[in-house]
């Protein structure tokens, strides 16, 4: 297990893009991760809520760590769709992705997402993909 966790730290180190926007892996697993990013004005749109964009960063980022840890390695997303449920407000977005179906080669993930306002966490995007071994 602390192979894996190790593995997962490194590769998550290793994106650019992720430091950029100051995303976070909170935690990881066999077939789980949880993603963190702190909510700054450069991640919202013009109405204040946090842009599609960055929901969608976090579901295919997610994904895909669930699924490659689910698959014991390396892994890219094969595709994946995102149901945005209400606008994402708040102060830190919490990305929670799981396994449901792991084979040899493919693993189908889902993942939530919720805003955190105040200390209260709302579901505001559900996502599902497949992630492949790369």
């Amino acid at each position: 297990m602390d192979d894996l966790q190790e593995f997962a730290r490194q590769v998550f180190a290793s994106q650019p893009f992720s430091q950029f926007l100051g995303a976070q892996l909170a935690s990881s697993g066999p077939g789980t991760a949880e993603l963190r990013l702190p909510v700054v004005d450069q991640l919202k749109q013009q109405h204040g809520f946090v842009h599609g964009g960055v929901l969608s960063y976090l579901a295919d980022n997610a994904i895909t760590f669930a699924g490659g840890l689910a698959l014991g390695g390396n892994a890219l997303t094969s595709e994946y769709k995102i149901n945005y449920l209400k606008p994402a407000l708040g102060t830190l977005l919490i990305a929670r992705a799981q396994a449901k179906s792991v084979g040899k080669r493919q693993a189908v993930c889902q993942c939530e997402i919720f805003a955190v306002q105040d200390g209260e966490e709302k579901l505001c995007a559900v996502a599902l993909g497949t992630v492949v071994a790369a």
